[in-house]
């Protein structure tokens, strides 16, 4: 098998995997991003549990549409995951409560609800398509809406990009300059969603924090520059995207969850032998002199 044949002729050959391929390096250039300033603020099981918190709205859409329209789902799923990010805010703060406590508890409600909608009037299949995705089905419109959340995560980023940095990891000054710090984080929240809803007609809800947090953890482990971060985390979750499919085309497996695996093998690698792994510090070192 020549070279053409295993990296190129896939997505020569079929319009799907040209169209999946976008779709992933659209999710790699939005989500990459998000998830090196959701690992900045410790929240990484935040995004997991609102990436389960879409699936009722995704449902509901479900049977409103009567069929898997990416549209009606990607709206429900977008109204849902905002509403549990707002409810988890508004108990952490008049209860003793934590944030990840009560985003804990609506994720599992969230999740459980959803699994019954669409148990209700649709197949396993369909459910399986809700819990897994199905990214080699994505069509023109998806793709559209795809592309579309991540240009503008690109661009509310780049404006917000100053006070959402201070916001992340001060805080405290930034109130003290006046800063709206309430306003920037529900902003931030607001992409986090925006960006699960997209992941979610890809990879699924079970996966689709998956190309946000690995890249991230992958990023961390190679930089502490925050722009370095967010570039190797948008370059990682385009690789194992590319990658992934790939395999999955020659090795007859499931798109998004080898793509998942490809992006976890990455990850391991970094452990290992990033700057901040495994074996560099079992290296020695030179002592700091005065």
């Amino acid at each position: 098998m020549s070279a053409y044949d295993l990296l190129i002729a896939p997505f020569a050959d079929y319009g799907f995997m040209r169209r999946a391929l976008m779709a992933a390096i659209c999710l790699g250039l939005g989500s990459g991003p998000i998830g090196v300033f959701l690992m900045l603020r410790r929240m990484s099981l935040v995004g997991d549990a609102m990436s389960h918190a879409v699936l009722p709205g995704a449902a509901i859409g479900y049977l409103i549409a009567g069929s898997l329209s990416l549209t009606a789902m990607g709206l429900g799923g977008l109204v849902a995951g905002l509403s549990v990010a707002l409810l988890s805010g508004f108990v952490s703060r008049s209860t003793v409560l934590q944030e990840d406590a009560s985003f804990a508890s609506f994720y599992l409600t969230s999740l459980a609800l959803g699994v019954l909608i669409v148990s209700l009037r649709g197949s396993n299949i369909d459910l399986l398509h809700v819990l897994f995705g199905t990214i080699l089905a994505i069509d023109n419109e998806a793709l559209y809406q795809i592309a579309g959340i991540a240009s503008f995560t690109l661009l509310a980023v780049a404006i917000i990009y100053r006070p959402l940095v201070a916001e992340c990891l001060d805080p405290g000054f930034l109130r003290a300059v006046g800063g709206k710090g309430p306003v920037y984080h529900f902003l931030f929240l607001f992409l986090v969603v925006l960006n699960l809803v997209a992941s979610f007609q890809a990879l699924g809800t079970l996966m689709a924090v998956g190309l946000m947090m690995l890249p991230a953890a992958i990023a961390q482990l190679w930089s502490r520059n925050l722009t370095s971060m967010m570039v190797i985390a948008a370059l990682t979750g385009i690789v194992s995207s590319y990658i992934g499919l790939i395999a999955s085309y020659h090795l007859e497996l499931a798109s998004g969850p080898t793509i998942i695996m490809t992006a976890a093998v990455f990850y391991g690698v970094s452990i290992l032998f990033a700057p901040s792994g495994f074996v560099r510090r079992l290296l020695p070192r030179s002592h700091l002199k005065a």
